[in-house]
């Protein structure tokens, strides 16, 4: 995706100066049109304020408050060193046994992954309950950033028993968790799972590109195979903004 801004000025040549209708208003409602429409892409960056106000013969007050409208809508999000940029098509995930990488894809996003920490170390007492291990075995523990068409979108922490012990930091950039294991013979049947919400922690804030303190959808997983055997467990936080949970309820 080209990284120049955007602006489109064929949308704004007959804007009413002198009518009833705020200016901030029709430049709102024109750029809410445009994004809705895919006249502006999702990713796509705009130009300035300072830039679009001389551009318009408008006061930067009255572009910034156009801008702000579609922020609060979620349709734009402002990001440090980048500016104001239209927000990435929201993924909406169904509570199934699947993955992000997977689901991803599946959606026509491209998904990729940063690996922040992978490593050995022994388990504590909760983790050892969640693997089914004993303590002091030696596990795998892992924490990835997953963007989707480069924009952050979750940190994924998993904790892997020791038979998982060779896989590498590359395996984990260039594949799903969960395609991987399959590869290696792995069949997931079953899980438990919890899905909640809290504010940001420690550089989670940073790591996804949003204010400290901002709510974050959360998802907590053990996931077992066909014989009942611990496979993973996982705790993954997730922007609001760009991302869902969907299930079907049906009545008994």
């Amino acid at each position: 995706m080209s990284t120049e801004p955007v602006w489109p000025a064929e949308l704004f040549t007959d804007l009413d100066r002198t009518g009833p209708v705020p200016l901030y208003y029709q430049i709102s409602s024109r750029l809410e049109r445009a994004i809705r429409e895919g006249v502006i892409p999702s990713g796509a960056r705009l130009e300035n304020e300072i830039s679009i106000g001389e551009k318009l013969g408008l006061s930067r007050p009255t572009v910034r408050r156009a801008i702000q409208e579609l922020v609060d809508k979620g349709l734009l999000v402002r990001r440090r060193g980048i500016g104001t940029q239209v927000v990435q098509a929201r993924v909406s995930r169904p509570v199934e046994l699947t993955s992000l990488h997977e689901d991803l894809s599946h959606s026509g996003i491209k998904p990729s992954t940063r690996v922040l920490s992978l490593e050995r170390v022994p388990a504590d007492a909760q983790t050892a309950q969640l693997l089914n291990v004993d303590p002091g075995t030696e596990i795998t523990r892992i924490r990835r950033l997953r963007s989707a068409d480069g924009t952050p979108m979750a940190v994924l922490e998993n904790l892997l028993p020791p038979e998982f012990a060779d896989i590498t930091a590359e395996h984990l950039e260039n594949k799903g968790l969960y395609e991987m294991l399959r590869a290696r013979g792995v069949t997931i049947k079953i899980a438990n799972q919890t899905i909640g919400a809290r504010r940001t922690q420690g550089d989670e804030h940073e790591l996804l590109d949003i204010p400290k303190g901002s709510p974050l959808l959360t998802m907590d997983r053990v996931a077992f195979d066909q014989g009942g055997r611990v496979i993973e467990a996982g705790h993954h936080c997730y922007r609001p903004d760009l991302y869902s949970f969907s299930t079907t309820l049906v009545a008994r």
